[in-house]
């Protein structure tokens, strides 16, 4: 059951504070006590939906549908991946114990229930700039691939596979054996230690449950879209600044910060009104456990953990995974290309995943809009 504030259940009724208490105690709304902070209460978004529904019909319930669509209560039923206590988890195994020892193909094969068996019939030598080369790569799949409703999931399993190895021959510029952690550190000339680091931010990045290019794959799967073509809808929504592109700005944040100093910098995009890049997630109120594994497995250099303390002095905000990706790539030197290409082949697991979830329940996913425009003028009755 999905729970709301107080402010929010008001503010979607439309009531004072004193009806919504006279809701509880006529047992029309449960209510139960806030698990993170006990002086206040919590209420059940489905008794306030129901009543914001009789109190003013349809228009008081697409309120509470409108909420849900920026980070508000769940809108999709999903066994992959659940956000709890803190803690980020794939089908019930906690991610940071995963991304400790596991490959992506391992961490894939758990994700997706299935054993991790790609064919080899996809392109190689895709001509281009690393992004040119994923999209086309994808692209050229979508084009043709077969669309995927009415197929076995032992036929969708093995084209997931398939569009993953895609992809990374896309980003490698060859076609490869062995795990995919190593031919991705091979192609970007890392060594040992940072190619490490990449396997364990590829399969921390798997999934993050129904974030916006997930939702957008969900969408392309509901429709019967080909596989690679769901992909092609998760990547086209990850290359957004606001998601997969969000590391370039931790980047030119911490560039900031090297020329001035880390106090100096963060004070200054404060003064300015502009966002810390990399710094707290909705999700996390207590800090992303993706970013602070990652980070104790290398030796963090002074300016990032001088931006990290500064940050933390100004704003009480802990640094999240993009933060920590970005200062992966300053500290092994990774290709500018890296943070970008980790996080769309980690993050492709999950977009098939969840497609190949849509595509079972053999339902489609499509919202209404709550128009706000100018209303068309009355049609005339006829004489």
């Amino acid at each position: 059951m999905a729970w709301i504030s107080s402010e929010e259940a008001i503010r979607l009724l439309g009531v004072r504070p004193q009806t919504l208490y006279a809701y509880v105690s006529r047992g029309r709304l449960e209510a139960r006590p806030d698990p993170d902070d006990s002086r206040r209460s919590l209420y059940s978004a489905e008794d306030v939906a129901r009543l914001a529904s009789r109190r003013s019909g349809p228009i008081r319930a697409a309120d509470i549908a409108e909420a849900s669509i920026a980070w508000g209560e769940p809108v999709l039923t999903s066994k992959l991946t659940v956000i709890v206590d803190g803690r980020l988890c794939y089908r019930g195994v906690d991610a940071i114990t995963l991304s400790r020892t596991a490959t992506l193909e391992e961490a894939a094969t758990h994700f997706w229930a299935a054993p991790y068996a790609p064919r080899r019939d996809h392109p190689v030598g895709i001509p281009g700039p690393f992004k040119v080369r994923l999209f086309t790569a994808l692209g050229a799949r979508a084009g043709h691939d077969a669309h995927a409703r009415g197929r076995s999931r032992t036929v969708l399993t093995a084209d997931a596979a398939t569009v993953l190895e895609t992809l990374v021959d896309a980003a490698t510029e060859r076609r490869g054996n062995g795990a995919i952690h190593e031919r991705l550190g091979a192609a970007w000339g890392l060594e040992p230690k940072g190619t490490d680091m990449v396997r364990r931010a590829l399969v921390l990045l798997l999934d993050h449950e129904l974030n916006a290019s997930t939702f957008s794959a969900r969408v392309a799967a509901s429709t019967g879209a080909s596989l690679s073509a769901c992909a092609l809808a998760g990547l086209s929504t990850l290359s957004g600044p606001l998601h997969g592109g969000a590391v370039a700005g931790v980047l030119a944040f911490l560039s900031e910060a090297e020329q001035v100093d880390a106090e100096a910098a963060v004070r200054a995009r404060l003064d300015e009104g502009r966002a810390l890049p990399g710094f707290g997630h909705p999700l996390y109120p207590d800090g992303d456990p993706r970013a602070a594994e990652l980070l104790s497995h290398f030796d963090v250099p002074p300016l990032i953990s001088a931006v990290q303390a500064a940050v933390m002095r100004e704003t009480g905000e802990h640094p999240n995974v993009d933060f920590a990706i970005g200062a992966m790539a300053q500290h092994f030197g990774f290709p500018a290309e890296t943070a970008f290409g980790i996080f769309a082949i980690g993050r492709c697991i999950g977009w098939l995943g969840h497609a190949m979830e849509q595509i079972e329940t053999g339902s489609l996913i499509r919202p209404r809009a709550r128009y706000v425009g100018v209303m068309p003028t009355p049609i005339s009755p006829s004489h």
